[in-house]
């Protein structure tokens, strides 16, 4: 088994690189649910909770919509499954209307409907998180939903936010971050491109898959945070994104070029040189993240199985995956590229690599995809 050197490793300090100001108004929530139970149920553990406030509620997609005409609120608890317009369907009018507030889908389709719930993450949609049967609102649900929350809420003031299309976040110029100091570009030409995304991935992801010329003939590996179920579903979004054949990766299997490679649900994707050919392989250790599957993994094995000919992406996220194994691969002569803070739903992941000194550029997605056109060589391209 390969076990990485960094898996139980202690996590690293926080530190300073954003320039976002500590919150001190309470988290502004709006609440989109058919169910009378559930908007109570939701309203008491949110209202009850420091730091936080209801703003509005509403019963269907269209009263939520008329709502943001003269609401401003930070995150939106939204069910997907409603009567009349369905939060799907209304997804990109209330992202609209909502003026850079983030969305948390909470519906019970993020269980069973996972082709509804990963549209709404590709759409824009920050976050998801399962609405539980009866009962089942227990203290570590309502922890949970807080901490998803909390994450997700801006740390400045709500007054300053304009209104910004589904896709505006990919057009934010970069260099807003608190101008970490950046790496020089590695002299290695990348021969594999390898991501890591979590909250907020998907939109980011599909972005820039989407920016990517289809000459672009280099594989494509990919980590997201995403339960098992979820992952045939977004083999098939990332598919229609990159105009690419994507596979979910299992135990060797071959790494082919202009293809995506994705880390199932329940391990972490690795990768091996066997007999002058890639391959993935799967683990299922513990990672200092927690996370499974893990980025870390992915990078460190894809720094020692191409000798640092690669290139490391990192898109929006909570918590700090991705740093150890990011760190590897510069050490061998690879290069990081991170999602810029005004483009990301959570600068967590993203961050923690910027801190750490490890990213040769910061930019939104779109300008991550023409940063790879530009630099990629003569050896990306069919």
């Amino acid at each position: 088994m390969i076990r990485p050197l960094f898996s139980l490793a202690p996590r690293a300090g926080k530190g300073s690189v954003s320039s976002r100001q500590v919150r001190e108004e309470p988290v502004r929530v709006m609440i989109v649910d058919d169910s009378l139970i559930v908007r109570t149920v939701l309203s008491r553990i949110i209202g009850e909770a420091d730091g936080f406030e209801i703003a509005a509620k509403a019963s269907s997609a269209e009263l939520a919509i008329a709502d943001l005409a003269d609401k401003t609120v930070d995150v939106i608890l939204l069910d997907l499954e409603m009567p009349g317009r369905g939060g799907l369907d209304a997804l990109p009018t209330i992202l609209t209307a909502a003026r850079g507030a983030q969305i948390l889908v909470v519906s019970s389709l993020t269980e069973e409907g996972a082709e509804h719930t990963i549209a709404a993450l590709r759409m824009g949609a920050a976050d998801t998180m399962l609405k539980p049967r009866s009962g089942g609102f227990d203290q570590a649900y309502r922890t949970a939903l807080l901490e998803k929350i909390r994450a997700l809420a801006p740390a400045g003031p709500v007054s300053d936010r304009t209104a910004r299309p589904e896709d505006s976040r990919a057009d934010l110029a970069a260099g807003d971050a608190g101008c970490p100091t950046l790496r020089k570009s590695s002299n290695k030409t990348p021969g594999i491109i390898a991501i890591g995304a979590s909250t907020g991935g998907i939109h980011a992801l599909c972005i820039l898959l989407r920016n990517l010329p289809t000459q672009l003939d280099l594989p494509i590996l990919v980590t997201q945070h995403l339960p098992e179920s979820f992952i045939p579903v977004f083999a098939r979004q990332l598919e229609t994104a990159g105009a690419r054949k994507a596979v979910v990766a299992g135990v060797r299997t071959p790494i082919e070029p202009g293809c995506i490679h994705i880390a199932p649900g329940n391990g972490h994707m690795m990768i091996r040189e066997i007999g002058g050919r890639l391959v993935t392989e799967i683990g299922h250790f513990p990672v200092a993240s927690g996370c499974k599957p893990s980025v870390d993994p992915m990078f460190e094995t894809l720094a020692e199985a191409t000798g640092g000919h690669a290139l490391g992406i990192v898109l929006s996220g909570m918590g700090r995956d991705g740093v150890y194994g990011a760190a590897k691969l510069v050490q061998a002569g690879g290069a990081i590229i991170a999602q810029d803070e005004a483009s990301s739903a959570v600068w967590g992941m993203p961050r923690a690599v910027a801190e750490a000194g490890l990213t040769s550029a910061i930019l939104p997605p779109a300008q991550i995809a023409s940063r790879i056109a530009a630099n990629c060589g003569a050896a990306a391209w069919k």
